[in-house]
This record gives C-alpha cells, sequence and structure tokens, in this order.
C-alpha cells in the first residue's frame, strides 16, 4: 500500500494514500503499518486524510496495528472524513482511539503534550 510518511521528533506520521481501507486494501495496509513498528516507531498519528471509506476489515486491521502497539506504543488517527468519523462513533472506535481533527494536534497527542486551546 503506498503511504506518504515522516518524522516529527520521535512521531512517526503516517498518511496511506488511498480512499479505501477495505478488504482488498487492510492486509497490505497491517504488514506496512507492522514493518514500521518493527522499525522502531512507537509513537504513531495515523493521518487518514485521504481515506473516504474504512470496511470491518479495514477497522479489524488498524485495532489489530494498535495492539501490534503494545502498552508502549501510541497511536493518534486524525483527519477523518465525515463518514469515517461516523463509521468510528458507530463502531465506538471513537471511545478505543485518540481522534483529532488536525496532524498537529494529533502529533502533540502522541507526544504525550497537553492541548493548547
Amino acid at each position: 500500500m503506498e503511504m506518504k510518511t515522516w518524522k516529527a521528533d520521535d512521531v512517526f506520521v503516517v498518511q496511506p494514500l488511498v480512499k479505501r481501507i477495505d478488504s482488498a486494501t487492510a492486509t497490505d495496509f497491517k504488514a506496512t503499518m507492522i514493518d514500521y513498528i518493527n522499525a522502531g516507531n512507537m509513537r504513531i498519528v495515523l493521518n487518514l486524510s485521504n481515506v473516504e471509506f474504512i470496511d470491518s476489515t479495514g477497522l479489524g486491521m488498524i485495532i489489530s496495528t494498535l495492539k501490534s502497539l503494545g502498552r508502549d506504543g501510541i497511536m493518534t488517527i486524525c483527519c477523518l472524513s465525515d463518514i469515517v468519523k461516523s463509521l468510528f462513533s458507530l463502531t465506538r472506535m471513537n471511545r478505543l482511539f485518540e481522534i483529532t481533527p488536525s496532524v498537529e494536534e494529533a502529533i502533540m497527542k502522541a507526544q504525550g503534550q497537553p492541548d493548547h486551546g
């Protein structure tokens, strides 16, 4: 899966460059995320600004990625479209993940900094 990545201090920002995380792309998504974790990236911001749709398989892979981080890792999700935000609310994943409207806020959360707004 094609992803744009960059580092902001000790936070690794991952931005999937696909419109859908579904049964066709979810396995590749998880494998790529596991590679990032195995490379030592334990504070991850998942920027979903390009993603317009996530199915149950995609949701499962996002949860699986969070579990792969273990207790020492952090994953913050940001930039959800209205449809994806609704899906996270309906499935109550908004309780499992820290979700912010912007990449900057997500990076601050992943670093453990309080909100400034």
